[in-house]
């Protein structure tokens, strides 16, 4: 059995929470600096392959979109 994550890459994530929520959605959700200030996917692909707890915290919300 594989859970919503498999096979989905971080870069489908973010591009997929930026399409329901937009990056001012995203910055609420999740306030870090990368969706608050010049956001891109670029940039936050970028922030969050580096920094574990913030890319929890996006896969936790891409899990929840997927799964109501």
């Amino acid at each position: 059995m594989t859970g919503p994550l498999h096979g989905v890459t971080l870069q489908t994530i973010v591009e997929r929470l930026y399409e329901e929520y937009g990056w001012e959605g995203l910055a609420r959700r999740i306030p870090i600096r990368c969706f608050q200030y010049e956001p891109s996917v670029g940039s936050s692909l970028k922030f969050l392959r580096k920094t574990p707890w913030a890319r929890a915290k996006v896969e936790a919300l891409y899990v929840d979109l997927v799964t109501r």
